[in-house]
């Protein structure tokens, strides 16, 4: 059992200096992906953390340093439970930093990772987390090369939270963000969608379905790699972590000024998943996936594109579900399976709070 240590921490109330939509305290669902936490990102920490790579809006910074131009992510993972059907909090927390290194067509280089403890946590399942966490970046080829450790008060940490930040060079030599997005850009999801977060949401409420749906968890720096040498022209890449592919697609229609359309039958979903959503109540394009990606690239390549990437295990559901225009900026319009038009607007809060 982990015991009580010297950096011993006392709860913290985050409190926000500004309020937002009628909140004056930070509640459960400012995490990610949805208009909550993007009000919060946006009245709080960009207007004093302001800069260009930060403005930039994109996965990971980019920056010059030495003649080259490195990628720098961080992300934390308080992920419930901790333990789930096809991986741990280990494979989130390598995985993901990885993967946001590779939205911005960078080769990771390096990781570090932050722990943060509670006290009675058994050691024998912070080994566990942690042999998951070298496998993963083994298999990346990246390693983890330095880290710290905090234990907090019995009952303040929930378990283990876990934080990791990496550095990676961007190889291609052009920039991978939704500043290059143009008219006319196919879209395409590297597969099925949804898997991650009803994983999570099974455990954690005990649900039983004909299948176990395991997490599509992976590292994607792989077969975007396999991209970049093929000389394809990419314009944007963004993983489907928090708020799924509808957060994801408002996100970069916002920060790119175009609108996106797409149709919801070419959307892949697994029945399982599909029907697993249907009796939870939740919109599966909304749902976490921890190893899916979109790409934004020109029409004439997107055929080719999708050959490449179902080469790959990340990438061979690849499917291409719609196109960029203009004649909404800033707006994502679905066509539904029925032939209806609407608009594909950004979650209002999250679905599934803690699922990475």
């Amino acid at each position: 059992m982990i015991v009580r240590g010297e950096a011993m921490e006392n709860e913290i109330n985050l409190q926000c200096p500004v309020p937002i939509q009628g909140h004056d305290r930070i509640q459960m669902g400012h995490g990610g992906g949805g208009k909550l936490s993007q009000q919060l990102i946006e009245s709080i920490f960009v207007p004093l953390f302001s800069n260009a790579a930060l403005l930039a809006r994109h996965d990971g910074a980019v920056f010059e340093a030495g003649g080259q131009r490195i990628a720098f992510s961080t992300d934390s993972y308080v992920v419930r439970p901790l333990f789930f059907p096809g991986g741990n909090i280990g494979d989130l927390a390598v995985n993901g930093t990885v993967n946001d290194l590779a939205m911005c067509g960078a080769r990771p280089l390096a990781l570090s990772a932050g722990f943060i403890i509670e006290e009675g946590f058994p050691m024998e399942s912070l080994k566990k987390v942690a042999e998951t966490m070298s496998a993963a970046a083994s298999r990346v080829g990246v390693p983890i090369v330095t880290g710290d450790t905090k234990v907090v008060d019995k009952g303040k940490g929930d378990g283990l939270y876990i934080n990791t930040a990496g550095i990676g060079i961007v190889e291609c030599g052009f920039t991978v963000d939704p500043s290059r997005m143009r008219e006319g850009d196919s879209v395409i999801v590297s597969g099925d969608l949804g898997r991650h977060g009803v994983a999570i949401l099974a455990v954690r409420e005990g649900l039983q379905f004909e299948t176990v749906i395991q997490t599509d968890c992976q590292p994607l720096w792989g077969v975007v790699q396999s991209l970049l040498k093929a000389g394809l022209e990419i314009h944007c890449l963004r993983d489907l972590t928090r708020g799924g592919l509808t957060a994801a697609l408002n996100e970069t229609a916002q920060t790119s000024g175009l609108s996106i359309h797409v149709e919801e039958a070419k959307i892949p979903l697994r029945e399982d998943v599909k029907g697993a959503c249907e009796m939870l109540g939740l919109d599966p394009l909304g749902v976490a996936n921890e190893g899916r990606f979109i790409l934004f690239l020109p029409a004439h390549q997107a055929e080719k594109a999708m050959e490449i990437m179902r080469r790959d295990s990340a990438g061979a559901g690849a499917t291409m579900i719609g196109r960029v225009g203009k004649e909404r900026p800033g707006l994502v319009t679905i066509q539904s399976l029925v032939g209806v038009e609407r608009i594909l607007d950004m979650p209002s809060g999250e679905q599934l709070p803690r699922i990475c």
